[in-house]
């Protein structure tokens, strides 16, 4: 393809680009100079039933949270459609990831203990918020020139699936990821830390597990939780490290992972459609960081009423001459897709009568044995044991001192057995009463309970 500045909504696109399981990500210019990134979605992820509309239903929740002043994740700039292609834009960088620098052994103690916290504490307000992330893992942790570490793609494995993963969900990707982070560091007191964090996030929640790493963060050089080593690697890691603020910097700069896909980028403005609106009760364009403002205005926008009416005839005629020359190819990758796509759904088929389907087979509950004081912020820790089969658990907390139904689901996996659903129960006031939280399991069926109580007296 012969296209050396290939754009999209004014973000100018580099050759920096890797893949994930939604499509590419590719490393950006935002119109008014900065770093951004674009995810490009793969069309056959987002053109399933139902994907597109949760994928924006997800993003601007995320611009809500934003607007609300929630920080510790990626800002998105824009989201848009431009034929059969849909974008994500955002007002920051989404390179490098964490993963990028682990494979490079760029995170030292202090920086990896910085990651946890951070994540922590914006799962925590994700939580707060009443949504979750899904997806927490290395990859989808953006380390900023300034060494902060940015949480990208909430909640869109989740809009892909149809699902809504629970907090648990997340404090469980949340340690796997201080384990993983454990591991350089081999048998050391780091080791030992980041692993009593990983074990208190599956036992006690992520706040706990954030208070483990702060109160022993004396074991790390200097006794200090720093972004600054991870800051100076981020830096050294970036593909625009040493490019000017208003371009790209030379083709040297650029660390070319692989190609981006076949496009074409180079579209006309009028073959864009902006999916998304400013919150309601906003006053202007909605901003992200200094100087980046957002395409929407308040209220629909006449692209959006031609999105929503069907009426995109007349950009129709503009594309149909380089549609004919892609549909020729997408015939051919989609003949062999369907092939593949056909051969593992029959292979899953005849092996489905070997997988057992999903029960519990135990429900313990475990609540503090000592007396609570005046404005307690208790743990309970429900452990749900199954066997083994792949499914959904969905289940209820339920509290004898008011009528407040948590409930929550989480997927489970064919490599393991016992699952952690903690429950965190505030009471403040005078009072001297016993308390009592019992874990329901919906399904599968039949339904089991499990129950701890714990004296508050204050």
């Amino acid at each position: 393809m012969d296209n050396t500045e290939p754009g999209i909504a004014g973000f100018r696109l580099t050759q920096h680009t890797w893949p994930t399981e939604l499509g590419h990500w590719i490393d950006a210019i935002a119109p008014d100079g900065r770093r951004a990134g674009a995810l490009l979605f793969d069309q056959a992820v987002i053109g399933l039933p139902g994907v597109r509309d949760r994928v924006v239903g997800a993003v601007m929740t995320d611009r809500r949270l934003v607007l609300g002043g929630l920080t510790g994740l990626v800002p998105v700039a824009d989201m848009v459609a431009a034929g059969d292609q849909v974008w994500l834009l955002t007002a920051q960088a989404v390179a490098p990831t964490l993963a990028d620098l682990l494979t490079s052994r760029r995170v030292e103690a202090s920086g990896a203990a910085c990651v946890l916290v951070e994540t922590a504490q914006t799962l925590l307000a994700l939580h707060a918020a009443g949504v979750t992330h899904g997806s927490v893992r290395p990859r989808t942790i953006v380390i900023s020139a300034e060494g902060a570490a940015l949480l990208s793609e909430r909640g869109l494995a989740d809009a892909v699936r149809g699902r809504a993963s629970a907090p648990g969900h997340d404090a469980a990707g949340w340690a796997a990821l201080a384990r993983v982070l454990a591991a350089p560091f081999g048998a050391s007191p780091v080791a030992e830390l980041f692993e009593r964090a990983a074990a208190t996030a599956g036992a006690h929640g992520l706040a706990a597990a954030r208070d483990v790493l702060v109160e022993g963060r004396g074991v790390l050089p200097g006794g200090r939780i720093s972004r600054d080593g991870l800051a100076q690697a981020a830096r050294d890691r970036s593909a625009f490290a040493q490019a000017p603020a208003h371009g790209m910097g030379d083709e040297g700069d650029v660390v070319t992972r692989s190609h981006i896909p076949e496009g074409p980028y180079g579209v006309d403005e009028g073959d864009i459609v902006t999916l998304l609106r400013v919150p309601e009760g906003a006053t202007g364009p909605a901003r992200f960081g200094p100087g980046v403002g957002m395409r929407e205005q308040v209220g629909e926008t006449a692209a959006q009423r031609i999105w929503r009416s069907g009426g995109q005839e007349a950009t129709l005629h503009r594309r149909a001459a380089r549609r004919s020359r892609a549909r020729r190819r997408r015939t051919i990758l989609a003949t062999a897709a369907f092939a593949v796509i056909m051969a593992g759904a029959i292979l899953a088929w005849l092996r489905t009568g070997d997988v057992p389907e999903l029960a519990v087979t135990s429900v313990d509950v475990v609540a503090p044995k000592r007396t609570q004081g005046c404005d307690s912020a208790v743990v309970i820790t429900g452990t749900v044991v199954t066997n083994g089969a792949p499914g959904e658990i969905v289940y209820e907390w339920r509290k004898n001192l008011d009528e407040d139904v948590v409930r929550g689901s989480l997927r489970t996996r064919s490599d393991r057995t016992s699952y952690t659903l903690p429950l965190r129960w505030t009471l403040r006031g005078e009072s001297d009463v016993r308390a009592t939280a019992t874990l329901r399991i919906v399904t599968p069926g039949p339904v089991r309970t499990g129950r701890a109580s714990f004296r508050y007296k204050c």
